[in-house]
């Protein structure tokens, strides 16, 4: 038989050298025009599809490609530009788009959040007051471009219907019907266009149908799809899932289309299951999502083929189509590059660019019975075993690391209950009433960059480097002195990013030369590889923080990042649970947590932006994944004095669905970003009582724009009216690494002017 059918659900955008990336940040920056910044993006994009022609992928994703973001681009189709954008109809500008994305003096950006429980962030589409039309058709001009330039027979991908309303905001549910009804016809329009241009698939994403959707809603999902099948019937529509085992499996393999897509990756066990317990229809396709689309391990070819030999009692051979089990959006471009990790990882490595060899390897070889297989594939499958193999049993796999025996002698409770810790804490540091301070980091300007460079090319001595570093450090104490911040923080100027400087000195971590991804915009991160036991060998952040310290007479927090967001921001082993992974951080940190407490640093603050993100898909395992989250947090943080005042921070959650698990830290302090969603997480607070510290943030960092005093005071004031004012800090939303140093300290002293006004505010009514 000739091989299966194949395809993958998205290709990375951003280019092996991260072009996608330096031709945005170009073009904002004004260095480059529309038309060559268009080009640029254009050259990229065919390149990428030309290298899935290549390679043998037989169905192309096309549209998966964008200036930002694909939410953004569903948004910018049908028109759905917020009112202080000034958008006067038709195609939306490129100007205007980016204005959404990024904000400007004049306008908010759009609110951003994670795109399901990965690390990509997507720009959330405003529906108030929506009167949705499709001004212009993305998926038809992308099967045109590819058709025409390469000769590819693409499949459009398109975000559904359901997930985009779903993943949007500006609206209450009982209106959700309503808009249903408002966007079927433009869906419709959509893809009768597609079938009238010829198009003979189109890949119509709906990973909302794997998370914990009603039955109601189910129904709603059954109505959309007869209606968009009944308005381009020639039209082939696989409906694709990913991240998850899709949860009314009966109800999702009889919608009227054309083919499900299913991971059978992350939803290997329950896709599996539904499919022996309800077999699947004769009359449909199946996307097969066989290679990880998440992470970076080498496919087990032999479990595949095994996997494949299975469903193929309930789905023929030729009904399947092997394909990632999502886009490979969230892994690097290519591991080629890699030559400076050990042997036995480099050689257990597949980025996108192996992926897609594996796909095609997968669906060749599927089809062929074992006595008929090639001696050149039977020496492929012998050398794919040997390399996982050899990973399996490296050194760096088989380490005197945290167990099970370790974990539990190890403290997880403080001394103290938090009321108490709380008055010892305010007698040692006496803070005033709104208590101000940073997240962590400060602008890492170019000559903060080009220094780290010159010293990672030996190009300028530790000694120096040292030195430059410490300058950086005494510079910001100053500016923070200066403009009164209460708590200050050394800057960490010495890292590169927040998983990664500690990854780099702990045992157990590599690092990809290129192995970016995206993580929103143009802001590309390079995720550290958790290959082996995870183990402290020497303090980390100690060096730093004492010299931050001795410059200054008012308290200097250490920094560290917490044991779940180090997890979740990581590539992760296969061969262990994650919950054994993030113990083994957790007690390395605790011994960070200890070196700092003994050299004098008493406010130490433990970030964990990731807790919540990393929240499983269905309900259902939310209190497993919560439990020992929580645990690992407390593991590194509770084997200190009482007067030690423990902080962490969170990036914008909806609070109300984790407050137990949030209180569960056990934080003295808790700073969470919030300003980016315009002040919606204060509203959970009015039905959710927080009884310690805590900050939200008053204003958003990831736009480049100063916000007024009066902003920042109305943000202040509400939230204390919900929360305690005693226990209430003064913070931005997130650290300020990414901004620039003048835009950094007028948005500070912005802050102060605020915290100021309302201080003096309340003394007023209090003598009143």
């Amino acid at each position: 038989m000739s091989k299966l059918q194949n395809s993958v659900l998205g290709y990375p955008r951003i280019g092996e050298n991260r072009e996608w990336k330096k031709a945005l940040e170009a073009f904002w920056k004004g260095d480059l025009d529309e038309t060559i910044f268009l080009q640029t993006l254009e050259s990229i994009r065919l390149n990428n599809l030309k290298l899935q022609k290549d390679k043998g992928i037989s169905l192309i994703p096309v549209n998966d490609f964008t200036l930002y973001d694909q939410m953004l681009d569903t948004a910018a189709m049908f028109g759905l530009v917020p009112e202080r954008f000034s958008y006067d109809g038709g195609p939306v500008p490129v100007q205007t788009y980016y204005a959404m994305a990024r904000g400007t003096q004049e306008a908010q950006a759009c609110e951003m959040t994670k795109w399901f429980n990965t690390n990509y962030h997507y720009i959330v589409p405003e529906l108030a007051g929506a009167a949705p039309v499709l001004t212009e058709n993305r998926p038809l001009i992308a099967y045109r471009e590819a058709k025409e330039k390469l000769g590819i027979e693409g499949k459009p991908v398109i975000i559904g219907l359901y997930t985009f309303l779903k993943l949007s905001k500006g609206y209450d549910a009982k209106q959700l019907p309503q808009l249903i009804e408002q966007f079927i016809p433009l869906y419709a329009q959509l893809l009768k266009e597609l079938e009238e241009e010829g198009v003979q698939w189109v890949q119509i994403d709906e990973p909302i149908l794997v998370t914990s959707i009603s039955e109601e809603e189910m129904q709603w999902v059954e109505s959309i799809y007869a209606r968009l099948n009944q308005a381009a019937p020639a039209l082939n529509i696989m409906l694709q899932t990913y991240f998850e085992a899709v949860e009314h499996y009966e109800a999702v393999v009889a919608l009227p289309v054309q083919a499900i897509g299913l991971d059978f990756v992350h939803g290997l066990e329950q896709n599996l299951k539904s499919l022996e317990q309800f077999g699947y229809p004769k009359d449909k396709l199946a996307g097969i999502g066989l290679v990880d689309g998440r992470n970076i391990w080498r496919s087990d070819y032999k479990q595949k083929l095994e996997l494949l030999q299975n469903i193929s009692a309930y789905i023929p051979a030729e009904r399947t189509i092997i394909q990632s089990s999502c886009s490979l959006l969230h892994v690097p471009v290519t591991a080629k590059n890699e030559t400076n990790l050990p042997v036995e990882l480099r050689e257990a490595l597949a980025f996108a660019e192996e992926k897609l060899d594996e796909i095609v390897w997968l669906s060749e070889t599927a089809t062929v019975n074992e006595a008929d297989i090639s001696e050149l594939r039977k020496l492929e499958l012998k050398l794919n075993g040997e390399r996982i193999h050899h990973l399996s049993i490296s050194p760096a796999r088989n380490r005197q690391a945290a167990d099970a025996a370790a974990v539990a002698a190890h403290p997880s409770t403080r001394q103290k209950p938090f009321a108490e810790r709380q008055k010892l804490q305010q007698q040692k540091w006496n803070l005033p009433f709104l208590p101000t301070t940073t997240i962590g980091s400060f602008p890492q300007t170019l000559d903060v960059r080009q220094a780290r460079q010159k010293w990672r090319k030996n190009e300028l001595s530790s000694q120096d480097y040292a030195s430059f570093i410490n300058d950086k450090i005494k510079n910001w104490i100053e500016i923070q002195e200066e403009l009164n911040i209460d708590v200050l923080v050394h800057g960490e100027f010495e890292r590169t990013d927040m998983v990664e400087f500690f990854g780099e000195k702990l045992d157990g971590f590599a690092f990809t030369k290129g192995g970016w991804v995206q993580s929103y915009g143009s802001r590309c991160v390079k995720p550290p590889v958790i290959y082996g036991d995870v183990v402290f060998t020497e303090p980390m952040t100690v060096t730093e923080s004492v010299y931050a310290q001795s410059l200054t007479s008012r308290p200097v927090k250490g920094m560290l990042t917490g044991p779940i967001t180090i997890l979740n921001w990581s590539f992760v082993r296969n061969d262990i649970t994650r919950e054994q992974v993030a113990y083994q951080i957790a007690l390395a940190l605790s011994e960070e947590v200890k070196a700092l407490e003994t050299a004098g640093i008493e406010m130490i603050q433990v970030d964990e932006p990731a807790l919540r993100e990393g929240l499983p898909l269905k309900r259902s395992d939310w209190d497993a994944y919560l439990k020992w989250g929580v645990h690992a947090f407390r593991l590194s943080t509770s084997d200190v004095r009482d007067t030690t005042q423990i902080h962490t921070h969170m990036c914008y959650c909806e609070f109300h669905d984790i407050i137990d698990s949030i209180l569960a830290l056990d934080a003295d302090v808790i700073s969470i970003e919030t300003s980016r969603s315009h002040g919606e997480l204060i509203h959970s607070f009015e039905e959710n009582t927080y009884d310690q510290g805590i900050g939200l943030g008053v204003y958003d960092i990831h736009s480049p724009r100063v916000p007024s005093v009066e902003e920042m005071v109305s943000m202040i004031e509400r939230a204390i009216k919900v929360l305690d004012p005693t226990l209430f800090w003064i913070n931005p939303d997130c650290g300020l690494k990414t901004r620039g140093m003048e835009e950094t300290v007028a948005s500070l002293r912005n802050m102060m002017l605020a915290t100021y006004q309302v201080r003096e505010q309340r003394a007023a009514l209090a003598k009143v």
